[in-house]
């Protein structure tokens, strides 16, 4: 790949770490945002990448210009799982799947920034029976706003990998539950590793035929939810039974969480979410992985290694010469 230089929004998170550590071992100078410089600090030995601190969902046009001058494409990973309710979604969907979407490609119009790399999800669309869905939807209309910036989508399913939200929240809970109320149980999902989803969009930035493309990203294999619960559970070694909720009990546990205080561990539009699967149609003969010359990695070659407490001590213990 050519030096170029290349903004990634929401590259201090999950998904980003992993993006930038890529685009680093690629060569292209990497600017990352973050409104505070110490969640970048694990970014730091990484060569051609620079942390800037700036509070980009605050950020107006000017900033943003600024911010992407010069640089050859902007990523936007930038999301958010839950919001309040609104119509047809809430205000925290809106500033972060579709306000801010907007602005950045209206900042690579004024600034001369010619591609913009846009993360979506499976299951976006304006119709969709969640607000997450619906204003994910929008977000990628969004992102095909300017004429002058060609923009590619991904649409991956629920990513996973060893800082995952998802896996490991699942393993946690049967260390300390001895059964887990599970809604949706049937739900089906198409993980997909983290790895791959960094990999879709550095070729991405390599190949120009990727430009105002779609790109729906899973993984080799499809499971229920009470499947990857299941797994989660057996390779922590906490595995415990499995109850299964009826529709209505399962949205008042939502209901429930979501009145508790911190980050609810599942909320009612969630659930809506889920009425739908998660999973790359065959029907449709979407662009995929395989297109981008990407082999997905296969879900248990990677999450029983950092969900065993065993397996990870005895990384440590190699790491560590013992």
């Amino acid at each position: 790949m050519r030096q170029m230089t290349v903004v990634v929004f929401g590259g201090t998170g999950f998904i980003g770490s992993h993006l930038v550590a890529q685009l680093s071992a690629a060569g292209v100078r990497t600017l990352v945002p973050t409104r505070r410089l110490v969640r970048a600090r694990h970014l730091a030995t990484l060569p051609m990448v620079e942390a800037i601190e700036a509070d980009v969902g605050r950020a107006d046009a000017a900033q943003l210009a600024r911010l992407l001058h010069g640089a050859d494409a902007a990523i936007n990973l930038v999301g958010v799982l839950h919001s309040k309710p609104g119509t047809p979604y809430g205000p925290q969907f809106r500033r972060a799947h579709v306000e801010l979407p907007a602005a950045i490609v209206a900042a690579c119009a004024a600034a001369g920034v010619p591609r913009y790399l846009h993360m979506s999800a499976l299951g976006a669309d304006r119709d969709g029976p969640s607000m997450y869905q619906r204003s994910k939807a929008d977000g990628e209309i969004a992102a095909r706003g300017a004429a002058s910036v060609a923009a590619t989508i991904f649409r991956p399913s629920v990513v996973f990998g060893p800082e995952d939200n998802f896996l490991n929240m699942f393993a946690k809970m049967q260390r300390w539950l001895p059964v887990v109320p599970l809604a949706c149980a049937g739900a089906e999902f198409q993980p997909v590793f983290v790895g791959d989803v960094a990999q879709a969009f550095v070729h991405a930035l390599r190949d120009p035929k990727t430009r105002h493309q779609v790109y729906a990203l899973g993984g080799p294999a499809i499971y229920t939810l009470a499947e990857l619960v299941r797994l989660s559970g057996r390779w922590s070694h906490h595995e415990r039974p499995i109850i299964e909720l009826p529709n209505w009990l399962g949205r008042l546990q939502a209901a429930i969480f979501e009145m508790m205080p911190g980050t609810p561990l599942m909320t009612r539009d969630n659930l809506d979410s889920m009425k739908c699967d998660n999973v790359v149609d065959p029907a449709i003969q979407a662009l995929t992985a395989a297109t981008l010359g990407i082999k997905p990695v296969a879900l248990e070659a990677v999450a029983p290694q950092y969900l065993s407490p065993h397996e990870r001590l005895d990384d440590f213990r190699a790491r560590a010469g013992r």
